[in-house]
């Protein structure tokens, strides 16, 4: 037989050992660059979207974690003004600072609270009963009004400035968020390198020294703006509470309150506690609502022309349209303590945004 013709050996037909599953593509790989560059880019912009309505979920409690640190750095300035005078270790410094303003809190509620609830419970129906005598009055000189649907937003208007009132009793007797801001607010002027060196830990290397830089401007341009906005509610609030008791205006006392708890809100709070003021002079007499436009007009150029100015060359330069803007949205969306807030908060925006800018134009 032909060694050609002989039957060859089968020959093995072993498979290959299979590739790791690492080495095979999945159903998120893309070979494409173009491709793959995009989805990085959609992804980012889903994580953005996902993280922005978590923050509109989570909003209350993020406000109140502010609204701790707005009101630890009321703390932390409050020490720092007294280190300038009394040496003496950083918790004594606070700790002082803190019973002075539970001593304030104590005197307002056991000698005026009486008063000032007292007085709350006349204003709704003192303004409601002004301003139907102005509707009387616009409808004598020929104004053209519906008596019904006005009637009825006035008395709306009342019973809101009843709540206002009422939030101010509420303050003053302790509310749960208010609690809340205390508590954390206490925590953080405790020990406020702390936490940012926590929050600093959480970040890339990179990224550290740029964050400590913006925390430490974000704290110092927040203690000034908080003292600035102390300064003039103290002014506001005295003054007004001062010549509106020497010429015996009714409910002086609530309207001072209310005058100088106002000033907390730029470019709102003056006019709402203006017109409250010019309503319950007028209620009483025609010699005490001039008057009432008197002081209002001399308090708040005394203070537009020489307290801001003052305070503010050591504050934050904010613009007034930009301010109340943002006080717009965050009143509409978060409420009384939004609108709070929204100065603050504008000022913590304006310095990350100057930080970062810098930052690029260094790189």
């Amino acid at each position: 037989m032909a060694q050609e013709d002989r039957p060859r050996p089968a020959r093995s037909r072993r498979k290959p050992p299979p590739e790791p599953v690492a080495l095979h593509a999945g159903p998120t790989d893309f070979s494409d660059p173009v491709l793959r560059n995009e989805m990085k880019r959609a992804t980012v912009w889903i994580g953005l979207a996902a993280l922005l309505a978590l923050t509109i979920y989570l909003a209350e409690p993020l406000l109140i974690i502010f609204g701790g640190m707005v009101f630890a750095a009321m703390i932390d300035g409050g020490a720092r003004l007294l280190g300038r005078v009394l040496k003496i270790g950083r918790m004594w410094r606070v700790t002082i600072v803190l019973l002075a303003v539970g001593a304030f809190m104590i005197w307002t509620a056991m000698f005026a609270g009486t008063q000032i609830a007292a007085q709350a419970a006349q204003l709704p129906a003192t303004i409601e009963a002004q301003a139907l005598k102005v509707l009387d009055w616009l409808q004598a000189h020929g104004a053209s009004l519906n008596v019904k649907t006005t009637q009825g937003l006035i008395e709306r208007a009342a019973d809101s400035i009843g709540q206002v009132t009422s939030a101010v009793g509420g303050l003053i007797g302790g509310m749960t968020t208010a609690f809340g801001i205390v508590v954390l607010g206490i925590y953080f002027a405790a020990e406020p390198q702390l936490y940012q060196r926590g929050f600093a830990w959480l970040l890339p290397t990179a990224q550290r020294a740029h964050f400590e830089g913006t925390a430490t401007q974000m704290g110092r341009t927040l203690r000034r703006l908080m003292a600035g906005r102390l300064a003039g509610m103290t002014f506001e609030g005295l003054m007004t509470w001062l010549l509106l008791w020497l010429w015996g205006v009714p409910m002086a006392a609530l309207l001072g309150l209310l005058t100088g708890l106002l000033a907390f809100l730029p470019n709102i709070g003056a006019p709402i506690s203006g017109a409250l003021m010019i309503l319950v002079g007028f209620s009483d007499s025609t010699q005490t609502g001039l008057f009432c436009i008197f002081v209002y007009l001399l308090i708040h150029t005394i203070d537009g022309n020489i307290v801001v100015p003052l305070i503010a060359k050591h504050t934050a330069d904010l613009a007034p349209a930009v301010v109340l803007g943002m006080q717009l949205i965050m009143g509409t969306l978060f409420g009384l303590l939004g609108l709070m807030l929204a100065d603050p908060l504008v000022a913590m925006i304006k310095v990350a945004l100057e930080r970062q800018s810098l930052r690029n134009e260094g790189s």
